[in-house]
C-alpha cells in the first residue's frame, strides 16, 4: 500500500481512517509523521513520503505528530490475513517476544536466522525487529507515563528499556517531549485516572464500524465462572502473563474499547494489550470484510443490518483448544460447567477485590497428569482431552501466534476425537484465521437454509468460495440470525 503514492495521497486528502495503521505519512518539511486521518491540513504531495510502519518513520528521523498520535493507530489488518513468516514475525513482536527473548528468541520461534529476519522485515516494513520492538516500547512507555503514577524510572524498565538513559532518549526522539513533559501534558491528575495499585486505564482503538453485540455477547454467554464474568457493562477476565497475572475489564464505546488492566508486573503491559486486541479482533478492516460479503445478495441484508461484526478470539490459544473439546456436542451451559470444574480443581487462585474472578485457567501442564476418572465426560471425550493437553504440554502441538495455521490444522486432525468442526473453531478463534469456516455447524446450516443458501456442507463450502478470505466473518453474520444469547450484548 505505501508504495502506491497516488492512492496514499487520496487517502490522506480524504482523511480516511480505514488506512490508519496500514501506512504512515511523513512530512519532509516538518519532520513529523502522521496517521492518514490526521485532522490537520494535508501537506503538499511533494512534501509527503509514505512508510509501512511507525518504526520505519522513526528510523528515517521523523517524530510522532502530537495531534493525531500515529503511534496509537490500530494494527495493520494484513498481519491477521497473511500467514507467511513476516506476518508471523510481526505477531510475535506485537506480543513482546523481542523484549523478553531478543532477536535470537524471535529467530528460534520462526526457524529462521537473525539475518533472514532482519532482511525480510527491512524489505517489507522499512525497519528491523529491534526498531519495531523499540517503537512498541515507546508506545508502552507513553501509556504508563500518561495513565499511571509510576515513577519514571520504573516506567523505563516496565516498558522494556534496558536503561533510563535509553528510555529518555527514545521518548524524546519519538515524541519530541521528555518523559516529564509527556506526563505534564496528560489531562487531569494522574492519581485520579489510576486509583488502584497496578491499575492502568487506556483506550484500545479500532477501525469503524464495530458491532459489539455478537462480540461481547459471545464472550459473556460462554464465560467460565471464576475466570470470566460480565460486570457493570464490561467483560472481565483473568490473564496468565509472562511475568505474573492480571485482570482486564473491556467495555465497548462508540469510538474505542475502554480497557482497564490490573497487573502484578507492569512489564506485562505490552503482552496484555496484544492479547486483548486479538481477543476482540480490533485490527480487522471491517470495510474490506463487509464489502466482500455484501457482494453476495443473500448475505447483503445481514451485513447492512449490523455492519462491522468481529470474530471473537482468545487470550490463550491452548485454553481455547481445551474449551473447544469440552464444548463438543453439548450446550453452552454444559460446556461452562465442565470448564468451571477444571478451573476449580486445577486453576491457580487469584484475588479480585473488584469482582468475582477467582482463578487463572489451568495451563496444559497442570491438566496433563489429571486422573481421567475425575472428569464427568464420556470416555471418548476424556481421551480426546488428555491427548490434547499432553500434546500442548510437551510442545508437539504449538498453537501460538507464530505457528503455521495449516500445519496446526493438520496436527489437530491427527488427534483422536478431532474432526473438521473442532479443528476449524480452534483455527477461527485460537489461531485467528479470518478464513476459517464451519459448514457443518448446525447454527450455520440452519441460517444458510433460512436465507436460501445451500444447506449441505459441500454445497455451502462451494458457495462460500466467493466470501474468501473472510469466511470466518460470514459465520458470525450467519450465527447472528439466531436468538441465542451469544448474539446479544448483555443487559
Amino acid at each position: 500500500m505505501h508504495t502506491d503514492t497516488e492512492r496514499c495521497v487520496r487517502a490522506v486528502r480524504s482523511k480516511d481512517a480505514r488506512f490508519d495503521g496500514v501506512f504512515f505519512t511523513a512530512v519532509r518539511t516538518t519532520r513529523i509523521y502522521c496517521r492518514p486521518s490526521c485532522p490537520v491540513v494535508p501537506p503538499k504531495p511533494e512534501n509527503m513520503e509514505f512508510h509501512p510502519s511507525a518504526a520505519s518513520c522513526q528510523r528515517a528521523g521523523f517524530r510522532a505528530c502530537k495531534r493525531c498520535r500515529p503511534d496509537t493507530s490500530p494494527g495493520s489488518p494484513q498481519w491477521n490475513v497473511r500467514a507467511d513468516a513476516v506476518a508471523r514475525a510481526m505477531r510475535l513482536i506485537q506480543d513482546g517476544v523481542v523484549d523478553r527473548e531478543g532477536v535470537p528468541g524471535l529467530a528460534r520461534r520462526l526457524g529462521w536466522s537473525t539475518r533472514q529476519i532482519e532482511r525480510q522485515l527491512l524489505a517489507e516494513l522499512g525497519a528491523g525487529p529491534l526498531a519495531l520492538a523499540r517503537a512498541q516500547r515507546a508506545q508502552t512507555a507513553r501509556v504508563l507515563i500518561e495513565t499511571t503514577p509510576m515513577p519514571l524510572g520504573e516506567v523505563a524498565f516496565a516498558a522494556g528499556f534496558s536503561s533510563i538513559r535509553t528510555f529518555n532518549e527514545t521518548v524524546r526522539e519519538v515524541f519530541a517531549l521528555t518523559p516529564g513533559e509527556l506526563r505534564a501534558r496528560a489531562t487531569g491528575p494522574v492519581g485520579r485516572r489510576a486509583p488502584a495499585p497496578g491499575a492502568i486505564t487506556l483506550r484500545l482503538p479500532f477501525r469503524t464500524p464495530l458491532e459489539p453485540s455478537n462480540l461481547f455477547g459471545h464472550l459473556a454467554a460462554t464465560a467460565v465462572p471464576g475466570v470470566e464474568e460480565w460486570r457493570d457493562g464490561a467483560y472481565r477476565r483473568t490473564l496468565n502473563l509472562p511475568y505474573g497475572h492480571g485482570v482486564v475489564a473491556l467495555a465497548p464505546r462508540a469510538d474505542h474499547i475502554a480497557c482497564r488492566l490490573s497487573l502484578t508486573d507492569p512489564r506485562d503491559l505490552t503482552h496484555a494489550i496484544s492479547r486483548c486486541r486479538r481477543l476482540l479482533d480490533l485490527d480487522a478492516d471491517p470495510v474490506a470484510v463487509d464489502e466482500r460479503l455484501r457482494a453476495d445478495p443473500l448475505l447483503a441484508p445481514l451485513v447492512d443490518a449490523a455492519p462491522g461484526r468481529r470474530v471473537p478470539g482468545s487470550v490463550d490459544p491452548a485454553e481455547f483448544a481445551v474449551r473447544a473439546v469440552l464444548g463438543q456436542q453439548v450446550s453452552t451451559a454444559a460446556a461452562r460447567t465442565h470448564a468451571a470444574r477444571l478451573v476449580a480443581a486445577h486453576g491457580t487462585p487469584v484475588e479480585d477485590p473488584e469482582g468475582g474472578l477467582t482463578h487463572l485457567f489451568p495451563e496444559p501442564g497442570a491438566l496433563a497428569a489429571l486422573d481421567p476418572g475425575t472428569l464427568a465426560l464420556p470416555r471418548s471425550r476424556r481421551t480426546t482431552l488428555l491427548t490434547l493437553v499432553r500434546a500442548l504440554a510437551d510442545g508437539t502441538l504449538p498453537l501460538g501466534p507464530a505457528d503455521d495455521r495449516e500445519e496446526a490444522r493438520a496436527r489437530l486432525l491427527t488427534l483422536p476425537g478431532f474432526g473438521p468442526w473442532t479443528t476449524e473453531i480452534i483455527a477461527m478463534r485460537a489461531l485467528g484465521d479470518p478464513d476459517a469456516f464451519l459448514p457443518g455447524d448446525l447454527g450455520v446450516r440452519r441460517a444458510a437454509e433460512g436465507l436460501g443458501l445451500p444447506a449441505t456442507p459441500a454445497a455451502l463450502t462451494a458457495r462460500a468460495a466467493h466470501w474468501r478470505p473472510w469466511r470466518a466473518y460470514a459465520v458470525q453474520y450467519l450465527w447472528a440470525t439466531d436468538t441465542h444469547p451469544i448474539n446479544h450484548l448483555p443487559s
